[in-house]
């Protein structure tokens, strides 16, 4: 019998992780998180998005980054980093304000441009359901040619958009990330090792969601072993595309130290 591939090492043949910086890519983040947020579990209204694109007053201070299933070109998952900056709030803070745990946050003295948010994440129903739920948006589970194999990765797809914020944190410097999560969500992070604090108290909030908080230099030491191949694989090709973005001279998503010297210097040409 032939023996299976480690799974975070399998999922890296079935789908590809990117970085979405051209409006291509991010049209088809703002339609998976339409058919997720909008049609599937009705978070935000449909009418607020007649061309079926969500989105919000975050975008242009967020890195995106697509999961792609391979072999169907199907967007599966998504999700988005939120850049803090001076000023301005964080959708967490101006959404669930009355979550915060205000001491957590003072005792650490966070400098705001050096925090960032994980939010919007997105799988695509076609590849949450399990065989017997049939039915998708696409019509039968079955329709989607995928081997066994295959369909054991499908749960590692939000683990994965994890793994390239994580990535996203550690190039960009901002390695103080929050998020609000559903309970589940903490826990199935935390058998990954990516472990996540709680940060204030639960409200009801596109279901009941609290405030958490992670740092990448822990998960970067904790990471179970056996996800090391699989960030790599990640953390390289978003690298890649990390570095053609600074190269367009995008200040805002260098890292703080960086970014405030060649502002400096630009502010004397």
């Amino acid at each position: 019998m032939k023996k299976s591939m480690p799974l975070a090492e399998a999922f890296s043949q079935y789908f590809d992780v990117d970085l979405a910086t051209s409006e291509e890519l991010k049209k088809e983040v703002y339609k998976l998180r339409y058919r997720v947020y909008c049609e599937e579990f009705g978070y935000e209204p449909k009418e607020n998005f007649p061309d079926g694109f969500e989105f919000d007053e975050f975008e242009d201070r967020s890195l995106h980054c697509l999961i792609t299933h391979k072999k169907t070109k199907m967007p599966a998952g998504c999700v988005r980093l939120v850049f803090g900056t001076n000023g301005e709030l964080m959708p967490f803070e101006k959404f669930c304000p009355d979550s915060l745990d205000n001491s957590y946050i003072d005792e650490m003295k966070l400098d705001r441009n050096g925090i960032c948010e994980i939010s919007r994440l997105a799988v695509d129903g076609a590849f949450r359901r399990r065989v017997e739920e049939a039915r998708t948006r696409f019509g039968e589970i079955d329709a989607i040619d995928c081997s066994h194999e295959e369909r054991r990765t499908f749960p590692l797809i939000t683990v994965a958009a994890f793994l390239a914020v994580t990535a996203l944190t550690d190039l960009s410097g901002r390695k103080n990330a929050f998020a609000m999560m559903e309970p589940f969500l903490p826990r199935l992070l935390r058998k990954s090792g990516l472990d996540f604090v709680r940060a204030g108290k639960e409200v009801d909030y596109h279901g009941f969601r609290a405030p958490y908080h992670g740092r990448t230099d822990h998960a970067l030491k904790n990471m179970h072993s056996d996800l090391h191949h699989l960030y790599h694989v990640v953390s390289a090709r978003i690298g890649e595309q990390y570095k053609d973005l600074i190269a367009s001279r995008n200040l805002y998503f260098m890292p703080p130290s960086r970014s405030s010297m060649i502002e400096k210097v630009a502010s004397n040409w």
